[in-house]
């Protein structure tokens, strides 16, 4: 166990790192770079990540328990990762606006022993219908270009979302429910001693 930490963060994402911390277990931060490229869909790429950056993380930490977890947002079926620049992000906005859509998070665990233990996590979100002018202003702060999907439940574009169905937290990137099923599989007795 490096220094009492009992599992590491396979992601750099600082709001998975925030919900993380809600759990109350100590954990360290250790984002391995992975290849993102699937071409699968919204669902099953996300199971796939999720599951390459807990094992790249277990290679770097043997012995320890690693958790990895990746968001997709999707709609028609057409998966929205990432913008690559600003008028990805106006696309993308401009395919929500309106309407409902996906939001996929796959998280995987590793336990010690290697084992791997994976889960997914669906929800929806609806869109209220934004002007050319809010989108704008939007992209223009800068809060979409590093967001699947160009938005974030906990921001700015909250002003329009007036649904959810699903988990909050899997939205913003991790389902804490999911998330601390799998970590009491993975870790076992050790996650036992911390509750």
């Amino acid at each position: 166990m490096a220094d009492g930490y009992q599992l590491v963060l396979a992601s750099g994402s600082p709001r998975r790192r925030e919900l993380l911390t809600r759990t109350g277990l100590r954990f360290l931060v250790d984002a391995p770079e992975v290849d993102e490229h699937t071409g699968l869909g919204a669902a099953e790429a996300v199971a796939a990540l999720s599951r390459r950056k807990a094992l790249a993380g277990a290679k770097l930490h043997p012995g320890m328990t690693v958790l990895g977890a990746d968001t997709l947002v999707a709609v028609d079926g057409i998966a929205l990762g990432k913008p690559i620049d600003q008028a990805d992000a106006e696309r993308m906005l401009k395919l929500l606006s309106g309407r409902w859509h996906q939001v996929y998070t796959g998280v995987c665990a590793v336990s010690p022993e290697g084992e791997c233990f994976s889960g997914l996590d669906t929800s929806e979100v609806h869109f209220t219908p934004l002007s050319d002018e809010e989108i704008a202003a939007y992209i223009a702060g800068g809060e979409p270009m590093d967001k699947a999907g160009a938005y974030a439940l906990q921001g700015t574009a909250s002003l329009w979302i007036d649904g959810v169905r699903g988990c909050p937290t899997g939205i913003i990137g991790l389902p804490l429910p999911l998330t601390l099923s799998l970590l009491r599989q993975a870790m076992g007795r050790e996650m036992a001693e911390t509750d």
